[in-house]
């Protein structure tokens, strides 16, 4: 059961400044096997369920860092503008089913259109929606949103500056290249990963990456002799 693993705090949200409840997990899951484009699979649990909160009263949708930092004021702005001129009230849920978390991803990603936010934020939004469909065997929803990842992460490589967080550059050209692969397309995987296993400085810096550029590459090649 999710509410094993999971508990209920009591937050403010930035947008209405009303209290509201999210759930959050607790760290210790038990981890089953992980895919090619970092998505982990968990023993009867999935955390990305929770990744994006909700508020019950407002509606606004973000991720934990983006309700519990400053958001910038032109930006409380627009939000405000859409969401406390409608009465949008989201039912709050303990435990959350597929449909609940693919709400929260979409919400999401809409207010992040809202305010044109950055490229990588999206991606990791698509991304993570694209996990949940792929639990749940949801194939064409996870091919769709993959893609809008993947395009997500190639206008963030061509417009931010990196890294953001512990994303860097270099991990983006390889979540492009996983992501290209499961689509089936590893013509589009191809030069990513080339410019990542030709480059000797990534090696050096990154050698975790440089390491899962040549596990991918020979997982493409093993399979095209098949």
């Amino acid at each position: 059961m999710a509410v094993d693993k999971t508990f209920v705090v009591e937050k403010i949200c930035p947008i209405c400044e009303k209290k509201m409840r999210v759930v959050k997990t607790r760290s210790r899951i038990q981890v089953l096997s992980r895919d090619e484009d970092a998505c982990t699979h968990y023993e009867n649990f999935n955390p990305y369920y929770y990744t994006v909160w909700i508020c019950e009263n407002c509606g606004f949708a973000a991720d934990e860092k983006t309700f519990t930092t400053k958001i910038p004021d032109r930006h409380l702005q627009l939000l405000r503008s859409v969401l406390l001129t409608r009465n949008i009230k989201i039912p709050f849920a303990a435990e959350r089913t597929i449909e609940n978390a693919a709400t929260a991803f979409r919400l999401a990603l809409k207010y992040q259109d809202i305010i044109r936010g950055k490229a990588s934020k999206k991606a990791k939004y698509a991304h993570q929606l694209a996990w949940v469909y792929r639990e749940a065997g949801d194939k064409e929803q996870e091919t769709e949103f993959l893609i809008k990842a993947a395009n997500f992460y190639e206008e963030a490589l061509a417009k931010e500056h990196f890294p953001i967080g512990e994303l860097t550059d270099n991990a983006v050209v390889y979540l492009i290249a996983a992501i290209y692969k499961r689509l089936g397309q590893p013509e589009k995987a191809v030069p990513y990963l080339s410019q990542l296993i030709g480059d000797q400085g990534v090696r050096e810096r990154e050698p975790r990456v440089y390491d899962k550029a040549r596990d991918l590459w020979g997982d493409m090649r093993a399979s095209r002799k098949k």
